[in-house]
């Protein structure tokens, strides 16, 4: 049976064979009848584990400080109060930071840019990473949950607040694991890029500017993580590798009014709700499959309905004896992958064309979020994470399937890049009152994810 010395250590010693060391590593652990042992921490990232420690109480401290500013993705004022206190502390990292403002065009925030580039140049300090996050929250100024508190009974292990996990939590993590490479000295030789969005849980348009900075900064690096919040299954923590998209799309059905006694006839046929009760039952038989979910969230309909400017409502007109001129109704569609996305818009607009006697319909489709799917140089990823993860001491990693998390940022950047979804913070109830974050969380991901960086950018690319 072969040996190998584990790459993390060859690379040190021998960098000229770091890279074969790596995929001779993977490769032997892939096609092993048995597990072999992780590869231990080195001196380094033992050092880089007690300085994150050393810092927990400073970084609980940070995290109820941006915890407690109100940040929902429409008070950009909020948004830009956050990017105000995290700019200074990646400057004093040694990052080059830039803010993008959006607001004339999107209707948005901005986004927060850090670069550590490669003084020898770009490309010369191993693999190039790209770490994603988010500042805004889906909670608004008027929403009652506002505050950073320590849930009672928990031993001062977990909090709750606006967005503590999705994602202040996982700001903190990353703020975290990149002191600690800059405490032993490896962030010198190391090219890194951060892109935080202002509007990651309502992202405005058009896409193409909105995660332009993100896009661009994908071209340019090897690996990407995603600081969303972990996950944890029977009693393991999780890591994703992929995500399914989000597209909104808009469905109006049309029809002739008149009095309800002649409903059916020649003249007035189905009306637009019964043309809008079809397509929608359609939907539902004749849609399903691996990986799809779809489903209308808003309808209004009578003898006139009119949404209002953000589609989140509207008014609807008419009376129990009049045939219905009007329906309109909102609603997304979630898949595992873009040829399924434009499989399912396909089969949708097939559907709605095949109408009822003496109506009509149209449905259009809003750009949205690419699905990522998962792939072999993520599942590679995974393998590393959990094997960090045991020479920690904190056990194996293993991967929670895409139909558990929602669409991301991170897709935007999945054509060019290797990635690793929600290496963040744990909790639960994302998006409701009362989300939590376990704060005994903090440094086990700052440790998994230091070293990981630590190991990847010391890999020559």
């Amino acid at each position: 049976m072969p040996t190998f010395l584990p790459a993390h250590n060859l690379r040190r010693s021998c960098p000229q064979y770091a890279a074969i060391a790596l995929l001779a590593c993977t490769a032997y652990r892939s096609n092993a009848q048995t597990p072999q042992p992780a590869p231990p921490l080195s001196a380094v990232e033992q050092k880089m584990a007690a300085t994150i420690d050393a810092h927990l109480a400073e970084d609980r401290q940070l995290l109820e400080q941006m915890v407690d500013i109100n940040s929902g993705t429409m008070h950009l004022a909020g948004v830009e109060a956050v990017k105000d206190i995290l700019l200074p502390k990646f400057e004093a990292l040694g990052f080059q930071t830039h803010w993008v403002p959006m607001k004339a065009g999107t209707a948005r925030a901005g986004d927060l840019v850090a670069e550590h580039l490669c003084p020898q140049g770009t490309g010369h300090c191993g693999k190039r990473l790209l770490l994603i996050g988010h500042m805004d929250t889906v909670f608004e100024p008027e929403s009652p949950f506002q505050k950073f508190e320590i849930v009672p009974g928990t031993d001062d292990k977990v909090a709750t607040g606006p967005g503590i996990a999705d994602m202040k939590g996982g700001l903190v993590i990353m703020l975290s694991a990149l002191r600690a490479m800059k405490d032993v000295g490896a962030l010198d030789q190391a090219e890194i890029r951060v892109v935080l969005s202002g509007d990651e849980e309502r992202f405005g348009a058009p896409v193409e500017l909105a995660r332009r900075d993100l896009i661009e900064a994908a071209k340019k690096s090897d690996v990407a993580l995603e600081f969303e919040p972990s996950g944890r299954s029977n009693g393991q923590d999780t890591v994703s590798l992929g995500r399914r998209s989000s597209t909104t799309w808009h469905l109006e059905t049309t029809g002739l009014s008149g009095h309800s006694s002649q409903i059916f006839g020649p003249r007035l046929g189905y009306g637009a709700i019964y043309e809008m009760a079809r397509i929608l039952d359609d939907f539902r038989r004749e849609l399903p499959e691996d990986g799809l979910t779809f489903s209308p969230g808003l309808i209004l309909g009578g003898a006139t309905a009119q949404a209002n400017a953000d589609a989140t409502g509207g008014s609807a007109t008419g009376k129990a004896n009049v045939v219905a001129a009007a329906t309109m109704a909102n609603g997304d569609i979630r898949t595992l992958n873009n040829d399924q996305t434009q499989r399912v818009e396909d089969k949708m607009r097939k559907i709605v064309a095949e109408h009822l006697p003496q109506t009509d319909a149209k449905i259009g489709f809003d750009e949205g979020y690419p699905a990522m799917a998962a792939t072999d140089a993520g599942k590679a990823l995974l393998r590393e994470w959990s094997d960090i993860s045991v020479a920690l001491g904190l056990g194996p990693v293993s991967e929670s399937g895409v139909m558990t998390r929602g669409a991301g940022d991170i897709a935007f950047a999945a054509p060019y890049t290797a990635g690793l979804v929600g290496v963040g913070m744990l909790g639960e109830g994302y998006h409701a009152e009362g989300e939590k974050g376990y704060l005994d969380s903090l440094s086990p991901q700052a440790k998994r994810n230091a070293v990981l960086m630590e190991r990847l950018t010391a890999v020559p690319r």
